[in-house]
């Protein structure tokens, strides 16, 4: 391709513009990564929010952009767009061309997360630095505030909001995997700006003075509670005109990767301050954000590596921690790991997570959540392993500071999980699994005295908080201009001052701790106990019946006289519910006991009382019907059973009462056949319906046999069944003939078998239709004499 020749910008952003209807993606890219390397700042100042926009799409979600969200390794954009959009590719070295020019681009504070933009519009400083010194008042009164960003900051808003901006997702695809080049790149970005080993690499473009421009700093003259924590009302201060200082070289060092974790942290967690969270719990508060299954999986992602980012620090660093001073001669990068879980993410993380605990649908979804939780609270998972592990970091023991400082993450959030557990279908596979995962994190060597110790520590009286600023001054940044990463200003070395401070600073001064190792908790996990067991002589007693099932018949049975699946297509268990999966929700759940039992001390003598307590399991499982009244014409839900549907804790056993002639054709029936019989015992039902009726009435064999093939053997409608119209049970009390049976392909290869033995012995077609009719008549008297018999026994 021809290089672009230059030309006016105008012209310039034109041409692009209509080259994305008209070109595909790969030629466009190409075209662009030259345009990016030949012209001037200047000119690419003007297309970069437009192309911004054309990648990422609109942050109200209008615009699609190349939907990075859908495109799948399988997908040939995938690899054009990850090429496109890598630390290293085009488009960022369009972002640090810019940002050594220091251009300015706006966003809407309507866009800003929720606390973020309450703060803005309230004239408060926001916690997150990352928006101070940025708000642009509009010029007249009709346009919104809206807040300056550089170019790197532009560019990590729109990819972080990528995620969270609502898209209609075209029929046919779904988002929410891993391989797409979204995750891939979320996964790219983390690796290069916050490396476990190394440098994070420099800027590839370098402006006149020999580096790209760095963000200005956090001011001198702004005194707050550090990131992540809440300022208290007497230490607000206003967003206007807040002074700049120059920056500390040695910090600038990292700015990149500071503020593309800042970013990511407040548009994909901050959206639940603590006042706003403590509102939610009112039931007539509308929810402001919902994440999906996608969000949480990119957040589980971000949470990974930060622990294996984290864990990566030198071994003489790893003696301090972010309760302690700094280490003096620390290089800025290893002071952003050692305070990075903890001053970056815990709050808003804490806050996300109970907010989905408490409002996520109880259902298999939920796995995702979970796991994200769980990776958190086990940071010895990600610990680098190279050739020799570190024993002494790969097990919960030597993590004591960080189960003290994150204490209610393991205690409220195992809380939260108990509260969805006892509500939750525990037959089901999935769900089980997701007991027996926390059961058996919680079950690891260490960790429950660990956090049993924690909460002790919380508890000791002897130990009081003397004022909210004493535990800022263990959380403020020193100097100014130091950014993050400055030296602490006084040591904290105690341990239960350091619980107190986290829950504080986590649920306020106002809350009520409940201790996970207490005795409220422990009647919560015996109630789930008791759940559990329950679940497991159900799911086992499922497993027997579906085993003897398929064990007891023979051949013969399951080809012919097996009766025909007509009456129960629909019976509404899901594949989880049945076979060799019910084995392994058994399994889980055998495990979970083992491990509860472990956690909580429960001896095999109160486990034994527990499961006494149960009582024999109900073979017609009424009690997993939902809640219903008894009406006139059958039984009606209620608000709490429509709530049991909705959320996949019961369900009715789905049955078809119609007419069997009717169903769905089946796999195992000819089609053709189908119609064929049916328009045929149409007629002569119509024909002889009369004569049926009389001969149903008569008493003798003959009247027995019709009752026995030409009524329907099926009962009226049992309480787990929609109730009946009067017509349908009229039509169920008349005789008719049904020859569906006769289109089954194993009655017609019976049928074959039949001729084609009558072939090989000289017999006829008349012949074996002749002895046909005779045999199957037999047989039909013997079945109604023998079935008579034994219900006369």
């Amino acid at each position: 391709m021809a290089t672009p020749t230059l030309q006016q910008p105008s012209f310039l952003l034109a041409n692009l513009k209509a080259d994305t209807s008209t070109k595909p993606l790969l030629q466009r890219c190409q075209d662009l990564a030259k345009i990016i390397d030949e012209y001037p700042a200047k000119e690419l100042h003007l297309i970069f929010p437009w192309l911004v926009e054309c990648v990422f799409g609109s942050l109200d979600g209008v615009i699609a952009g190349w939907n990075l969200r859908l495109l799948n390794s399988r997908c040939s954009e995938f690899h054009v767009a990850v090429e496109f959009l890598n630390p290293s590719g085009p488009m960022m070295k369009l972002v640090y061309k810019l940002q050594a020019e220091e251009y300015k681009y706006e966003i809407p504070v309507n866009y800003l997360p929720g606390p973020v933009k309450a703060c803005i519009q309230e004239g408060v400083l926001p916690d997150c630095p990352l928006f101070h010194n940025k708000l642009q008042f509009p010029l007249t009164g009709n346009l919104a505030l809206s807040i300056a960003l550089n170019p790197f900051e532009f560019f990590a808003f729109n990819f972080a909001n990528c995620l969270i901006a609502p898209k209609s997702v075209p029929p046919g695809q779904q988002g929410g995997c891993t391989d797409t080049a979204y995750f891939v790149l979320v996964d790219m970005y983390l690796k290069y700006f916050l490396p476990g080993e190394g440098n994070v690499p420099s800027s590839p473009c370098s402006d006149a003075r020999g580096s790209v421009t760095a963000p200005s700093p956090r001011s001198s003259g702004v005194s707050f509670a550090g990131y992540g924590l809440h300022t208290p009302s007497l230490l607000k201060h206003h967003i206007f005109h807040q002074p700049s200082v120059n920056a500390d070289p040695a910090a600038q060092e990292i700015w990149r990767s500071e503020t593309l974790l800042q970013m990511f942290v407040e548009i994909w967690l901050h959206h639940y301050s603590l006042d706003m969270y403590q509102k939610l719990q009112s039931p007539q508060v509308k929810e402001p954000f919902s994440p999906s299954e996608e969000h949480v999986l990119v957040v589980r992602l971000l949470v990974k590596h930060l622990h294996a980012f984290s864990n990566s620090l030198k071994p003489e660093q790893l003696a301090s921690s972010p309760a302690a001073h700094s280490h003096p001669h620390a290089s800025p990068l290893e002071e952003f790991k050692r305070v990075v879980v903890q001053r970056f993410v815990q709050q808003k993380l804490f806050l996300f997570l109970q907010h989905c605990f408490g409002h996520w649908p109880l259902d298999a979804s939920f796995r995702a959540v979970l796991e994200t939780w769980l990776s958190y609270i086990q940071p010895w998972r990600y610990t680098a392993e190279k050739t020799q592990p570190d024993p002494a970091r790969t097990g919960p023991e030597s993590w004591e500071t960080f189960v003290q400082e994150n204490l209610l993450v393991y205690t409220k959030l195992f809380q939260g999980f108990l509260n969805r557990a006892v509500r939750t279908d525990l037959v089901n596979a999935k769900n089980a699994l997701m007991v027996f995962r926390v059961a058996k994190v919680f079950a690891q060597p260490g960790l429950a005295e660990l956090v049993q110790r924690g909460e002790q520590l919380f508890l000791e009286p002897d130990h009081v908080l003397h004022h909210r600023q004493h535990h800022r001054a263990y959380l403020t940044p020193g100097p100014a201009g130091t950014g993050y990463l400055s030296p602490r200003q006084r040591a904290v070395t105690d341990t239960a001052f350091r619980v107190k401070s986290h829950v504080l600073v986590l649920e306020g001064t106002d809350c009520s701790y409940r201790q996970m190792f207490g005795s409220e908790l422990r009647g919560a996990v015996m109630r789930l106990v008791q759940i559990i067991a329950q679940a497991r002589q159900t799911a086992k007693r499922i497993s027997d019946q579906s085993s003897e099932a398929a064990a007891g018949g023979s051949f013969l049975t399951r080809f012919w006289f097996g009766p025909p699946d007509l009456g129960n297509g629909f019976s509404g268990a899901e594949p989880e519910d049945t076979g060799e999966v019910l084995k392994k929700t058994h399994e889980f759940l055998d495990r979970a006991l083992e491990n509860l039992c472990q956690i909580f001390k429960l001896n095999q003598g109160q486990l034994a009382q527990l499961v006494s307590c149960l009582g024999p399991v109900q073979d017609d499982d009424q009690d997993l019907l939902p809640d219903c009244t008894q009406g006139e014409d059958g039984p009606v839900l209620t608000d709490l059973g429509r709530r049991q549907i909705v959320n996949g804790l019961r369900r009715f056993h789905i049955q078809y009462q119609g007419d069997p002639e009717l169903q769905p054709i089946r796999s195992y029936e000819c089609a053709v056949l189908v119609r064929l019989l049916y328009r045929a015992s149409t007629a002569v039902n119509h024909r002889f319906g009369p004569h049926f009726s009389a001969l149903c009435s008569r008493p003798d064999l003959l009247g027995r046999l019709a009752r026995r093939y030409l009524l329907d053997q099926e009962g009226p409608a049992g309480p787990g069944r929609s109730p009946a119209t009067r017509q349908t049970q009229e039509w169920r009390r008349r005789p008719r003939l049904s020859l569906r049976p006769l289109a089954s392909y194993r009655v017609l290869l019976v049928l074959l078998l039949v001729y084609l033995g009558g072939a090989v012995l000289a017999r006829g077609p008349g012949s074996s239709s002749l002895l046909l009719l005779l045999g199957g008549a037999l047989v039909l008297g013997l079945v109604v004499l023998l079935g008579d018999t034994l219900r006369a026994r």
